[in-house]
């Protein structure tokens, strides 16, 4: 009988398939930039995780399908070993696709044995590699994505929606949180990462936030403001990074005869106004915020509003709704889309917490090694996994990365 490790572990390694569908072999062997990965790597690089962590050590008389594929998809785990240059990840013609597939079912088959015979040390283990792969099925899809963005010919992989919303979305509105004493961090007894914990008391003090997102129709406002051209309302940094990549719109915004559209999944669309907009980085984030008054929420502030509001997952635009893109905002005043959609910026750097200590054992590279330089963003997005996702969970970038789906909530002080 498949024991519910086992159908969860299929379920999500089918999932990592089913998202290369009308997908070329040569689409999945090109990458488009240092940040992103080929298909093909994120393919291999999944399995490798079960292979090193799980197989190798917990797997009697196992044996690797390749052992070059240990130098060739490890990710930044210098404990592993050395590791093929990341830039150079697109430069992997050999081994072919189908090796690659091979490699999965290798795996596949080998954790399959291991889980039938209950072995008790892999369940923790498990469970996070399948949380990582998940993390990669996001990364596979904006990074085809950004590829796919460079061919003139605009090609789509999903069919566009019929009839997009064209209603307004309500005017934002501040929505007043008291603030006080509460706790933050993951709770126990469930999945978290360790840059979740330890679960610890802060003092907020009385904040308001945006009941939706800042949506495609307002950041139009601000390009036609002159958001992009005004120094001031800009982050030195960020000022520097808008001038040399002559930032003039969101990534994959196109101004064709007068009008906005964006490229996406669908190809090339008109601008849904009231959809969130997203592929913005957090320099921008911040210039709109200060443009509109405003500022960007700590994220602290931003998981107790979500878990006073209580936002249910269920009903969120989250990857297997399979829209893959922000939709639009409601035209009614309610919290909405803290979850799903577009990924938020906010103004707190991705660092430890009081008391952190980072996860022990082979995966001690997991997370703590990133706390510098890079921003937090809560709540997910239109290619994050449901099962990812929770109010205490914490996704990081650095400031002038564009290619995920990333958003912004207004916030400000009472």
């Amino acid at each position: 009988m498949t024991s519910s490790a086992e159908k969860w572990y299929q379920q999500v390694r089918q999932q990592t398939l089913a998202l290369t569908e009308g997908l070329s072999a040569e689409d999945m062997v090109v990458q488009s930039m240092p940040d992103a990965s080929p298909a093909k790597w994120h393919l291999a690089h999944t399995s490798w995780f079960f292979e090193h962590f799980i197989l190798q050590p917990y797997f009697q008389n196992y044996q690797c399908f390749n052992h070059h594929y240990q130098y060739l998809f490890n990710s930044y785990y210098d404990t592993v070993g050395s590791r093929h240059a990341r830039p150079q990840r697109g430069l992997l013609s050999r081994p072919p696709l189908s090796d690659i597939m091979q490699y999965r079912q290798h795996v596949d088959s080998h954790i399959s044995i291991l889980l039938r015979q209950q072995h008790p040390a892999i369940t923790d283990l498990l469970t996070i590699g399948l949380h990582h792969e998940m993390q990669h099925q996001e990364l596979l899809l904006t990074d085809i994505l950004h590829l796919l963005s460079h061919n003139p010919l605009a090609p789509a992989l999903l069919a566009a929606q019929s009839q997009p919303s064209l209603n307004a979305a309500a005017a934002v509105s501040m929505i007043c949180f008291d603030g006080g004493m509460t706790e933050i961090g993951a709770e126990a007894g469930s999945f978290s990462y360790d840059c979740e914990n330890p679960r610890h008391s802060v003092y907020l003090a009385p904040f308001k936030l945006a009941h939706r997102p800042v949506t495609n129709a307002e950041w139009q406002d601000f390009i036609s403001d002159g958001g992009y051209q005004n120094p001031l309302l800009w982050l030195s940094d960020g000022w520097h990074c808008c001038q040399s990549a002559n930032w003039q719109a969101p990534l994959y915004w196109r101004n064709l005869d007068q009008q906005w559209y964006s490229f996406g999944f669908s190809g090339i669309q008109p601008l849904l106004p009231s959809a969130p907009v997203c592929h913005i980085s957090y320099y921008e984030a911040d210039a709109y915020a200060r443009w509109a008054g405003k500022r960007l929420p700590r994220e602290q502030e931003w998981e107790y509003a979500t878990n006073l509001t209580q936002p249910p997952l269920q009903q969120a635009n989250f990857l297997e709704q399979h829209i893959w893109q922000p939709t639009a905002c409601s035209s009614k005043p309610n919290m909405e889309k803290l979850f799903g959609d577009v990924w938020e910026w906010c103004q707190s750097p991705f660092s430890a917490y009081p008391g952190f200590k980072p996860a022990q054992g082979a995966l001690a590279e997991y997370n703590g090694k990133f706390m510098a330089n890079q921003f937090v963003l809560r709540g997910g997005s239109c290619v994050s996994a449901r099962q990812q996702l929770r109010s205490s969970y914490r996704n990081f970038f650095h400031p002038q990365q564009r290619w995920q789906f990333s958003g912004i909530r207004l916030a400000e002080d009472q």
